[in-house]
């Protein structure tokens, strides 16, 4: 059976980052379309199923809580790379990152927008050392309507608690963690593995909340095979 994929990226991502995992797709004859949240200067669009094929959604971070909920309800498998269950924990973890939400929707409001969201691209590739400008938005200033969209979806990590409405529960999932995330907190990280207990589980012990080694595409078209 042939396989049908639509991909989900995540906060100041756009599809442009699938690229590597979309040719990978197309060497083993599946289809690989993106949804495009519009933060940068690419046009914002959702994909939608096709009559053929086994449905499988992959998404990113807050790429999970981005797709619509009756897309996601048709997928039959997901692949969720550097989510979480509730972005902001309850405890001191919560905390901390209540105030780095607050600061950083200070800075979407003001002259400092751009060079905050560079600085989050950093981080979120770290421990590998990048250029800004080749992750998701940093090769472009802010416009008005994505700077409006990154703080509603701030505003949207804020708010997640669990698996988004319209998820999949009888789906295969496979859940791939970044074990040097500095994004993701570990405690929401256990609260999407106790969320889906029944997922298969890939460990990227040295990655970062990007996940950009290379050694992941190969990981991953290993197991969609298993379901083609």
């Amino acid at each position: 059976m042939t396989l049908q994929l639509i991909a989900m990226h995540g906060w100041a991502g756009d599809q442009r980052g699938w690229a590597a995992f979309a040719t990978a797709a197309a060497a083993n004859g599946w289809s690989w379309r993106s949804g495009e949240r519009g933060y940068g200067g690419l046009p914002a669009q959702m994909p939608h199923w096709q009559d053929w094929g086994r449905r499988v959604a992959v998404v990113h971070s807050l790429g999970l809580h981005l797709l619509p909920p009756p897309l996601l309800a048709q997928a039959e498998a997901v692949i969720v790379l550097a989510s979480f269950g509730q972005f902001v924990p309850d405890g001191a973890a919560g905390g901390r990152l209540r105030t780095a939400l607050a600061s950083m929707t200070r800075a979407l409001e003001g002259a400092g927008a751009d060079a905050m969201v560079r600085a989050f691209l950093i981080q979120a590739a770290d421990p590998t050392p990048v250029d800004p400008a080749t992750l998701g938005i940093g090769d472009q200033p802010l416009s008005d309507a994505g700077r409006a969209l990154l703080r509603a979806d701030l505003a949207l990590l804020g708010r997640t608690s669990g698996l988004p409405d319209g998820f999949p529960q009888q789906a295969r999932v496979l859940l791939v963690e970044a074990g040097r995330d500095r994004i993701v907190v570990p405690e929401a990280r256990q609260q999407l593995r106790q969320a889906l207990p029944g997922a298969d589980r890939l460990h990227l012990a040295d990655a970062g909340h990007c996940l950009i080694q290379a050694e992941l595409v190969p990981m991953l078209m290993g197991w969609l095979q298993g379901l083609a």
